[in-house]
């Protein structure tokens, strides 16, 4: 089409004339909106380029399927997304991974058919079916120069904060039982309400210094975990704390399927949502040894995990009739939209709550 003839057709497509239709195509509609928001970029529709017939079929046969495929996902969203495995919102997506969590939820998940969980499927029948597994459900957010720290040292301290959790919780030694090491490593061995906790703990565990309440362990003789994975739900926040410290706080919930050793086949779920404040000090103001930090607090609620005056060191999950009931009030163990300090015992109250779901 010569360029005058193809001027002509533009001004005739925004203008009209007088034997064109009310209604412009679809296409003339995307030159008009086109040409009012960048007068000069028309051109972009015709190349100068010699023609060649196939390529220009093969754009047009993509164009069409676009257009389609835009006017259905405007009409229909839910069932296109659904369609390629997505989350439609309504958490009814089994098996479909959420995406991570980056700010406290409004509202626990959506309760699911109560199916047993069994060897094959240990997360069958709970929100935890979809949730990521390791550290890969741990959100971890951006870095940036805070405090004393720059942003690369900010990004480092995240990432050796990433690394307490999973030592202390995600560790196959430490949840079979064995001292957790590598995590009491990144701890400022001068602290010392630390160093007492730590030393009695392992030791000689009571109610004051009982290790669950900082790190996930089994008996092994007792309890054996089902399937390499652990879910995990949560995320990490930071900020600016007292003389300069990068204060990180840490807000996951951890998910163990078990079953009673040596080759039990009931598998029941041990789920413990652990709040974690750590403090990267200024070693120019705090005591303190290269990479590592100070805790500041601790708070941790289970479910299945134990709930009675027995220390043992570990967490000791029910079998046969299920977790013990309690006679607190009743709380879902994956409704992560409640502050853990709202949550039943995590105030300093040790009524054992009834879980309306494991």
């Amino acid at each position: 089409m010569p360029d005058e003839e193809w001027e002509r057709f533009l001004r005739e497509s925004v203008d009209g004339t007088a034997d064109a239709p009310g209604e412009p195509s679809a296409r003339a509609r995307v030159v008009t909106r086109r040409l009012r928001e960048s007068p000069g970029e028309p051109a972009a529709w015709r190349s100068t380029a010699p023609p060649r017939p196939k390529r220009r079929r093969g754009w047009y046969a993509a164009g069409l399927v676009a257009a389609v495929a835009l006017l259905v996902v405007a009409l229909i969203p839910g069932r296109v997304t659904g369609w390629f495995g997505g989350d439609t919102g309504t958490g009814t997506g089994t098996g479909v991974p959420m995406a991570a969590e980056s700010v406290r939820p409004t509202e626990p998940p959506p309760v699911d058919d109560p199916l047993r969980p069994t060897l094959e499927e240990p997360f069958r029948g709970s929100p935890a079916e979809r949730w990521a597994s390791g550290t890969a459900g741990i959100t971890v957010p951006a870095a940036r120069a805070t405090g004393w720290m720059s942003r690369a040292q900010v990004e480092k301290a995240l990432r050796q904060s990433r690394d307490f959790l999973a030592a202390s919780n995600l560790d196959s030694g430490v949840l079979r039982g064995d001292r957790p090491a590598e995590a009491i490593a990144l701890i400022n061995p001068h602290q010392k309400n630390m160093r007492s906790f730590l030393s009695t703990a392992f030791r000689a565990p009571d109610a004051e210094n009982d290790p669950v309440s900082l790190f996930s362990r089994f008996d092994r003789t007792r309890t054996r975990l089902v399937g390499d994975e652990i879910r995990t739900r949560g995320r990490m926040t930071y900020r600016e704390g007292d003389r300069g410290a990068l204060r990180v706080t840490a807000d996951v919930t951890y998910v163990y399927p078990v079953a009673r050793a040596p080759r039990g086949d009931e598998v029941v779920r041990t789920i413990v949502r652990r709040e974690t404040v750590l403090s990267w000090d200024n070693p120019a103001k705090v005591i303190t040894e290269p990479g590592t930090f100070s805790l500041i607090s601790y708070a941790t609620d289970m479910t299945n995990g134990g709930c009675d005056d027995t220390v043992t060191g570990y967490l000791t999950p029910q079998f046969g009739a299920g977790p013990a009931a309690g006679s607190g009030p009743a709380v879902d163990p994956y409704d992560r939209g409640t502050p853990l300090d709202k949550r039943t015992g995590a105030s300093g109250d040790d009524t054992c709550g009834v879980a309306t779901r494991s």
